[in-house]
């Protein structure tokens, strides 16, 4: 009988080595099959670049709720719109490569003045920061 209890002991510690080893093991090889990773590599490089603004009032504190357009510079329409958040801030993603888009606060303006706009231009997949500022 004590000789039974040992099997059954022994036995049920080797189901168990064999349940957690066995994926741990299996992960080492896997990975060791993978080719390594460079830091230089074209998976690591982003596939967009970043606009990213403030919007300024005229007593130079940020405003919040300000619609904001972004388009190409050949465009006549926009091709994204977006609200400034609490912080007076926002946030897009553009294709990267050489393009100049027209940021603008999509306020209304007396008559004969222009709407604020910024022009940004985009080289690569960098982060462009702006600043949008009010005079009214």
């Amino acid at each position: 009988m004590i000789t039974s209890v040992r099997r059954g002991v022994r036995g049920w510690w080797l189901v168990c080595s064999a349940v957690f080893l066995l994926p741990v093991c299996a992960a080492v090889v896997l990975r060791a099959a993978l080719p390594p990773q460079s830091s230089n590599s074209t998976a690591a490089k982003k596939d967009y670049a970043l606009i990213y603004g403030t919007v300024w009032g005229p007593n130079n504190h940020t405003v919040a709720g300000v619609p904001i357009t972004i388009r190409r510079t050949s465009d006549k329409k926009p091709r994204w719109e977006l609200v400034s958040d609490a912080r007076g801030e926002f946030a897009q993603r553009v294709p990267p490569g050489g393009q100049d888009y027209i940021v603008q606060a999509n306020i209304k303006m007396p008559k004969g003045e222009p709407k604020p706009e910024v022009t940004v231009h985009i080289d690569d997949d960098e982060r462009k920061d702006i600043g949008i500022h009010l005079s009214r």
